[in-house]
C-alpha cells in the first residue's frame, strides 16, 4: 500500500458523492499481524457507523433524513426503537411440572410448558400443557420437512413399561425441555407452521370453537393467554396473528365492549400494513368503520380505505368479519 492512494466515498452537503485521498501509510509503521487486526463489525453495526459518519445517507437504511425535523429526544427515542427492532425475540422453554391424567380408556402424562421471553421481565409468560403423543406428532411432522436440520436432535424414546414412574417423568421433563430449546435454535424450524402450531393450535382451536358456540367470554379468556405467545412466535410474519385478533374483536363487540373491540381491530390493521389484498382486509375495515361510528371516532379515513379496497379488488363473496373468523381452526 506504500505510496498508493485508495478512494473513499462520502456524502457532501449537497447529497452528492465526493472523494478524497487517504494519506499514504508511513514506511516506518510496523505492519500489524493478523492477530492484532480488529474484529469486523456486524453488518447492522457497519450500517449504523456508515450513517453516523456520513459514508452513506441515513435514508438508505430507513433512518431519519438529513433534513429531519426531529428533536433530540425524538431522535433518541427513534434509535431506541430501531435497536429493539434489531434484537430478535428470544424465548426460553421450561417443562416446569408434569401430572398423570387418567381417563376411562387411557392413562398418560401431561407436561406443563412455560415459555418466557428473555431480555426483560415478561408479564405475559405462556403456560400450556402437552402430552408425549403431541411431542411425537411434532417430531414426525418436522422430519417430513426438516430431516437434515434436526437429524442431530435426539427425541425421547417411547418405552413399553415404566412411563409413569417418578424417575421416568423427571427424565422426560428435562429431555423435552432440551428438545424444544434445540428446535427453537434453528431458524427455519422455529418459524415453521409445524412448530408454531404445536405451541398454539390446541388453544386456538378451543377458543374459536367457543366463538362458534357463542361462548364469547370463554373464548376471550383463552385468546388473552395464547395471543401474546403467538405474537412472539410470528414476529417474522405478523399477518399470521390477524385471525386471532379479529376473533378478539368479534368477541368484544358481541359482548358490547366496543372500545376493546376497536383496540383489537387496530392491532389487526397494523399487522395487515401493505396487505390490502388480504382476505381479512376489507371485512376488517368494514367492522372498524362501524365501531368508529358507534364510538364517535373519526371514520372518514376508514371509509376511504374501504372504498379504495373495493375498487381495487371487488369481493364477490362479501363475507362479514364474523363469517370469516368462525371458519378458522375447524380441524
Amino acid at each position: 500500500m506504500d505510496g498508493t492512494h485508495s478512494q473513499v466515498h462520502g456524502w457532501d452537503q449537497a447529497g452528492s458523492i465526493s472523494r478524497w485521498p487517504r494519506p499514504p501509510v508511513s514506511r516506518t509503521r510496523r505492519a500489524l499481524r493478523p492477530s492484532h487486526l480488529p474484529r469486523p463489525l456486524s453488518p447492522k453495526c457497519t450500517d449504523l457507523v456508515q450513517v453516523l459518519t456520513g459514508a452513506v445517507p441515513p435514508d438508505a437504511h430507513g433512518g431519519p433524513s438529513p433534513n429531519s425535523s426531529m428533536t433530540t429526544g425524538e431522535l433518541q427515542e427513534y434509535w431506541r426503537k430501531e435497536k429493539r427492532c434489531w434484537r430478535r425475540v428470544k424465548l426460553l422453554f421450561e417443562v416446569a411440572s408434569a401430572r398423570i391424567e387418567e381417563r376411562k380408556v387411557s392413562k398418560f402424562v401431561m407436561y406443563q410448558i412455560v415459555v418466557i421471553q428473555t431480555g426483560s421481565f415478561d408479564s405475559n409468560k405462556a403456560v400450556l400443557e402437552r402430552r408425549y403423543s403431541d411431542f411425537e406428532m411434532l417430531q414426525k411432522s418436522l422430519l417430513k420437512t426438516f430431516r437434515e436440520e434436526i437429524e442431530d436432535i435426539v427425541f425421547p424414546k417411547k418405552h413399553l413399561m415404566g412411563n409413569f414412574t417418578e424417575e421416568m417423568i423427571s427424565e422426560r421433563k428435562l429431555a423435552f425441555q432440551e428438545y424444544l430449546s434445540l428446535l427453537y435454535a434453528i431458524r427455519c424450524v422455529r418459524r415453521s407452521r409445524e412448530f408454531i402450531d404445536f405451541l398454539t393450535r390446541p388453544e386456538l382451536r378451543e377458543a374459536f370453537g367457543c366463538l362458534r358456540g357463542g361462548q364469547y367470554g370463554r373464548a376471550l379468556d383463552i385468546l388473552v393467554r395464547v395471543v401474546p405467545l403467538q405474537e412472539k412466535l410470528t414476529a417474522h410474519c405478523p399477518v399470521m396473528l390477524v385471525p386471532a385478533l379479529c376473533a378478539m374483536l368479534v368477541c368484544h363487540r358481541d359482548l358490547e365492549r366496543l372500545a376493546e373491540a376497536f383496540a383489537a381491530g387496530e392491532r389487526a390493521l397494523q399487522c395487515l400494513q401493505a396487505r390490502e389484498g388480504h382476505r381479512y382486509y376489507a371485512p376488517l375495515l368494514d367492522a372498524m368503520l362501524r365501531l368508529a361510528y358507534a364510538l364517535g371516532k373519526d371514520f372518514v379515513s376508514l371509509q376511504e380505505k374501504l372504498q379504495e379496497s373495493q375498487l381495487r379488488k371487488p369481493s364477490p363473496w362479501g363475507f362479514t368479519l364474523k363469517e370469516l373468523t368462525v371458519r378458522e381452526y375447524l380441524y
